[in-house]
């Protein structure tokens, strides 16, 4: 608690100058306060329309926090107490107002230091929910495409029975001829389910970002460079300080009529600070340099998703190589086949085409998986 200066017993103080002080640096304080909450509110209003819901809330969570800390070093304190000189003066009660410059700007970096968080989180989950869910996003695709092959193989192999009703009602044709049409019916209808029980089964968000992932994870990272600036801000703001105290002291031993005023201003540095800094930059390199190969990180995340992508082409590569080969074993098959017209070459012929429907369900569903995959890797790597 600071000594107010000593006065002299009987002589009245005039306060009215301290009075006004006192309240002309509440009311500034007050405005500071009015004018950084009304701007940061407004720019949090128009960042809030590029965010989700989750994006969202956890700002409001950041900027109340910031906000509470913010008035906690903004307005100055109210003090009060009983000191005792040491120079053999009477004891006096002292009150007044206790405020720092270095609280003030402290009060201004928090609010920066929760913004910087909060665009950080944003980027984040953005980016991370495109890593996400790109490979189960491109796996639905595929598999409604599949859907779809499937139906025109249904709606070709429906034509086909119908014609070789015909030919069984002219008994130009077997029963058991006519079977082989009828299990690839059964294989066609037990795919589509399959295909749309793992279609259900596979969460997707609505709305996916619609920047490349290498475009995300660039801009999360330079978020996190912005945040730990405006943390490494907020921290080197310790070094120094200039305290403010004004008030009013009155003697009560013994109690007469002696009020006055007082104020004191104290300037402090830390000698360290040089030191503190020093680390505080070599933390900032160690954070990015952490970032990089932490598990389950982003950038992390990406690489994974850029190998998994490559990998994927290549198999949907071989794959299609290989259809392709027996496609065209069938296309050889059909045309030996084509003119004939005995029992034997029109059973071959219908297990051909059969052969052939299904065939061109896992050709189409391959080259579809094939062409997003690079599609994909092109775009967003």
């Amino acid at each position: 608690m600071p000594t107010p200066p000593s006065k002299k017993p009987g002589v009245k103080p005039h306060l009215k100058r301290i009075t006004f002080k006192a309240k002309f640096s509440a009311a500034c304080t007050i405005a500071i306060v009015i004018v950084i909450s009304v701007a940061f509110a407004a720019d949090a209003k128009d960042n809030d329309r590029d965010k989700n819901n989750d994006q969202q809330a956890y700002c409001r969570y950041v900027t109340e926090q910031a906000a509470a800390q913010r008035d906690l070093l903004l307005v100055p304190s109210a003090v009060a107490g009983v000191t005792q000189p040491n120079t053999g003066l009477p004891m006096q009660v002292v009150w007044g107002l206790s405020g720092s410059l270095s609280n003030v700007r402290k009060s201004v970096l928090t609010m920066d230091a929760a913004r910087k968080n909060c665009d950080l989180y944003s980027a984040a989950s953005s980016a991370q929910q495109d890593v996400q869910y790109a490979l189960p996003s491109l796996e639905k695709r595929a598999l409604q495409h599949r859907l779809e092959l499937i139906q025109q193989a249904s709606e070709s192999l429906d034509t086909l029975t119908a014609t070789t009703r015909k030919m069984l009602d002219a008994q130009n044709m077997t029963r058991p001829m006519a079977f082989v049409l009828q299990t690839t019916k059964i294989k066609l209808d037990s795919d589509r389910a399959d295909t749309q029980s793992k279609i259900v089964s596979l969460y997707t968000p609505a709305q996916l970002s619609d920047k490349p992932v290498k475009e995300l994870v660039a801009e999360k990272q330079s978020r996190e460079v912005y945040e730990q600036k405006a943390l490494d801000k907020l921290s080197r703001q310790n070094d120094w300080d200039v305290a403010l105290s004004v008030g009013a002291h009155q003697q009560i031993s013994p109690l007469v009529d002696s009020r006055g005023a007082y104020g004191e201003v104290t300037v402090s540095y830390n000698l360290a600070s040089h030191a503190i800094n020093k680390h505080l930059d070599q933390a900032a390199d160690a954070y990015d340099d952490w970032k990089k190969v932490q598990e389950g990180d982003i950038v992390r995340n990406a690489d994974v998703l850029k190998q998994q992508v490559v990998n994927g082409i290549s198999v949907q590569d071989s794959r299609l190589k290989a259809l392709q080969e027996e496609q065209q074993q069938i296309e050889s098959n059909l045309q030996l086949v084509g003119s004939a017209e005995t029992t034997a070459a029109l059973d071959f012929r219908n297990q051909l085409t059969t052969a052939q429907l299904l065939l061109q369900i896992e050709i189409g569903d391959a080259t579809f998986r094939l062409d997003r995959l690079r599609e994909f890797l092109g775009k967003n790597f």
